[in-house]
C-alpha cells in the first residue's frame, strides 16, 4: 500500500481560491468544480481501487491529478488548463512520500502511441524486405567480377545469395518483424512490460484494443501482480472483466455523491445482466 488517503479540495476551498484569483480571462478553471460537483471529497485505496463512471464523469481527472501530485512517469503528455498546478497544489494525500520510482500513470494515449510506433518500424522492415529481394536476385543472377578489395563487400553479399534460398538470403539479412501480433496482444505486451514489481500504478481504461478474452488475461496479470508482486492499483474502467476484479475497491463516479459500490450493484453490469438474462434459453440451444 503505497497511497492510502488522497484528499480533493471541496467546493467551500475551491471558492475560496477564486476569491484569490486575480485573472478573470478564462472560461474555464479545470479541473475546478469537476470533483466538487460530483461530491467526491476523497478516496481511501484498497490494493486495488477501480474508478468506474461514464463518459465525463472525471474519473480521469481524478488519475491525472494524482499522478501529477505524486510525480509518477508518464510516457504520453495529456492536456492540462491553465488552473490545473493550482489545483493539484490543493490536494493531500498520505502515504508513502517518495513513490517507488516504477510507479507511473499508463494511459490510452500511451498504449496507442506504442502501437503507431511500432506500425512505424514494421513500415520501415517491409520496405527493407522489399529491397532484400531485389538485392538477392541482382546478387544471385547479375554479373560481378571481383577486382579490388572495394568488391569485398559485393562479393560476400553474391556469395550469400548464391549459398541460400531467397528467403533464408533475406532473414540473414533482416531484422525480425516486430509486429507478429495484433493490436490487442501488443496492447497487452505493453502492460505487461511497463508494470513491474512493488510500485504504484494508474491505468486509465486499460481494456481499450483488448478483445474479452485479453481483458480476462489482464484481470488474471493485474490480481497477480497486487496479491504476489508489491504493486497496487488504481483503475479507471467501465468493463465488466475489470471491475470484476478480485476484492476491487469500486467508487461509483456516476452516483451523486460518489459512492462505493460491488461491481454487481453498478448500473452497466446490471444491463449486461439482464440482457443476457434475457436470451440465457438461446445458449441453451
Amino acid at each position: 500500500m503505497y497511497l492510502t488517503k488522497f484528499s480533493f479540495p471541496d467546493a467551500d476551498r475551491e471558492f475560496d481560491f477564486f476569491l484569490s484569483v486575480k485573472r478573470t480571462c478564462y472560461e474555464s478553471y479545470y479541473p475546478f468544480q469537476v470533483l466538487s460537483k460530483a461530491g467526491l471529497r476523497r478516496i481511501d485505496p484498497a490494493p486495488v481501487t477501480i474508478l468506474y463512471g461514464g463518459n465525463g464523469c472525471g474519473k480521469t481527472t481524478v488519475l491525472n491529478v494524482i499522478a501529477q501530485k505524486l510525480e509518477l512517469k508518464r510516457d504520453a503528455s495529456f492536456n492540462q488548463s491553465s488552473f490545473f498546478a493550482d489545483y493539484v497544489r490543493l490536494c493531500d494525500y498520505e502515504g508513502e512520500k517518495r513513490m517507488p520510482k516504477e510507479s507511473r500513470i499508463i494511459t490510452s494515449d500511451d498504449v496507442f502511441d506504442f502501437m503507431l510506433d511500432l506500425r512505424a518500424v514494421n513500415e520501415g522492415v517491409d520496405r527493407r524486405r522489399e529491397e532484400l529481394f531485389d538485392e538477392y536476385l541482382n546478387a544471385k543472377y547479375g554479373e560481378f567480377k571481383y577486382r579490388t578489395m572495394d568488391d569485398l563487400e559485393r562479393l560476400r553479399q553474391v556469395n550469400l545469395a548464391r549459398s541460400k534460398t531467397q528467403s533464408k538470403f533475406v532473414k540473414s539479412s533482416l531484422i525480425g518483424n516486430v509486429r507478429e501480433h495484433s493490436n490487442g496482444e501488443s496492447a497487452f505486451t505493453y502492460f505487461t512490460e511497463k508494470i513491474g514489481e512493488n510500485a504504484l500504478y494508474l491505468l486509465d481504461e486499460p481494456e481499450n484494443s483488448l478483445s474479452a478474452q485479453r481483458q480476462q488475461e489482464l484481470v488474471t496479470f493485474l490480481e497477480d501482480s497486487a496479491r504476489f508482486f508489491g504493486c497496487q492499483f488504481i483503475i479507471s474502467t467501465h468493463s465488466p472483466f475489470l471491475l470484476a476484479i478480485k476484492g476491487a475497491k469500486i467508487y461509483d463516479m456516476d452516483e451523486r455523491p460518489v459512492d462505493v459500490k460491488r461491481w454487481t450493484q453498478l448500473e452497466s453490469v446490471r444491463v449486461y445482466y439482464d440482457f443476457f438474462k434475457k436470451h440465457e434459453r438461446e445458449f441453451e440451444r
